[in-house]
């Protein structure tokens, strides 16, 4: 008995001090690393730059604008004389010209199409604060599933060693007439079973590596590890009260970026209302301009082109006002498709913030689920442990078979393997309700 629980012990301790490696990616690296790399923060950093051209183009409508011209013509056969009369005659003529309009007065569409680009704009960035955010959970959601994948595997190694300890074992004791065939075979079984199991598990494991590796977009997942915390030093606050599920929501409401996208949002269909109404309003511009021209007709006698280009120099200025008095009701209807608009986002606002308050809610009960499920592990590692000492002890004195023995001990070690997993779970679920309340993911 003292051998296998010695060996077993030695097991045990060899694999807590390997989960310190160092060589690994914790999670605030992985984190760190899909903020800088992943393609869909990327595209959304570009639809936040986007915006921020927009807003330059709609603050730029303010400036006048500048235009110049240039046209050659060149007529050919009969035409009309300034005698009145038609000839044949070639003609040609040369025209330049340079003009600006500036913008005096649109109905106040400019300030607020500038102001309606801005919430746009911030709008945007908070976009990108959700997608990093997102990024960010699915990181996590990642690296815990490769922590429990570890721990399986873990489970499926420590049966291999001890099921290959016992075939030794046996065949000894087959050798000396203690054991029967039939037992050493069934051992040898069980063995195999064992590592077929381990087999599946890591490939598990890898499927799990790959999968955050590929959030971290990676090229590829081949010497790609993480940092496995320590057990032996996680600690778990059962007497601790969680906040409930309003207290974290009131928080949260107040940065989660999705509400605040949203609620931008809102305000840019209130403004394109007020966009939609300055067609109702006269606009007023003021243009100005210079040009001149060169005629020449064969046949007669012209001045030279630097002459008639000096001689025809004209300028001019003006007003133009536009005044809407009907236009097909394009405006009313503008003005209530704005409205409509409005009251679709008013509704898209609600449902993102009935989404978050859901979302706290779920990680809140998860949260409680896996403080209740870490403390029956608890006792359930201990319970199975006590169980297989007893049942080590009756096989040693062949007062149990091999199959009570491996059933005693393939339940310890779920047991253990079930309490890390309770461990990592609460944690997640721990360090997910600080995020909503604006902390870092991290654990």
């Amino acid at each position: 008995m003292y051998r296998i629980i010695f060996t077993l012990s030695f097991i045990l301790a060899s694999l807590a001090a390997s989960a310190q490696q160092s060589g690994g990616w914790t999670l605030r690296q992985c984190i760190d690393y899909a903020l800088e790399n992943n393609i869909t923060v990327k595209q959304q950093d570009v639809t936040r730059r986007q915006n921020e051209v927009q807003l330059s183009t709609a603050k730029n409508s303010r400036l006048p604008d500048l235009n110049a011209s240039a046209s050659q013509n060149w007529s050919f056969g009969r035409g009309l004389t300034s005698e009145n009369t038609y000839s044949n005659r070639n003609t040609s003529s040369t025209s330049l010209s340079l003009g600006t309009t500036v913008p005096l007065f649109t109905g106040f569409r400019i300030p607020r199409t500038i102001e309606l680009n801005k919430l746009n704009l911030e709008a945007a960035t908070a976009d990108l604060g959700k997608a990093r955010d997102d990024i960010s959970v699915q990181v996590a959601q990642a690296y815990v599933q490769i922590l429990y994948n570890i721990e399986l595997r873990d489970v499926a190694q420590r049966q291999i060693d001890i099921d290959s300890m016992q075939v030794e074992r046996l065949r000894e004791m087959y050798c000396t007439g203690k054991a029967s065939g039939v037992e050493v075979a069934q051992q040898e079984a069980t063995l195999a079973q064992s590592r077929l199991t381990l087999t599946q598990a890591d490939n598990d494991y890898r499927i799990s590596l790959l999968t955050l590796a590929q959030l971290l977009e990676l090229p590829s997942p081949e010497g790609f590890t993480i940092v496995r915390p320590d057990i032996a030093t996680l600690t778990v606050d059962e007497a601790a009260a969680l906040p409930l599920p309003d207290e974290i929501f009131q928080e949260a409401i107040a940065f989660k970026p999705e509400v605040k996208a949203e609620t931008l949002r809102l305000k840019s269909t209130e403004m394109s209302i007020k966009i939609a109404q300055s067609a109702l309003w006269p606009t007023l511009s003021l243009s100005a301009g210079l040009g001149s021209n060169y005629y020449k007709t064969n046949g007669f006698d012209t001045e030279s082109f630097g002459r008639q280009m000096r001689n025809n120099f004209s300028q001019y200025i003006g007003l133009s006002l536009n005044i809407p008095i009907f236009n097909r009701f394009e405006t009313r209807n503008s003005i209530r498709s704005a409205r409509l608009d409005r009251e679709s986002q008013q509704l898209r606002l609600d449902d993102v913030k009935k989404t978050l308050y859901k979302e706290i809610q779920q990680a809140y009960y998860n949260a409680v689920a896996a403080r209740a499920q870490y403390a029956s592990s608890t006792e359930a590692t201990a319970s199975n442990k006590a169980a297989f000492d007893l049942m080590s002890a009756k096989y040693e004195y062949g007062k149990a078979n091999i199959t009570e023995f491996n059933e005693s001990k393939n339940n310890w070690l779920k047991a253990e393997s079930d309490l890390a997993r309770a461990k990592y779970e609460y944690m997640y679920d721990t360090s997910l309700l600080d995020f909503y309340r604006g902390r870092p993911l991290d654990f």
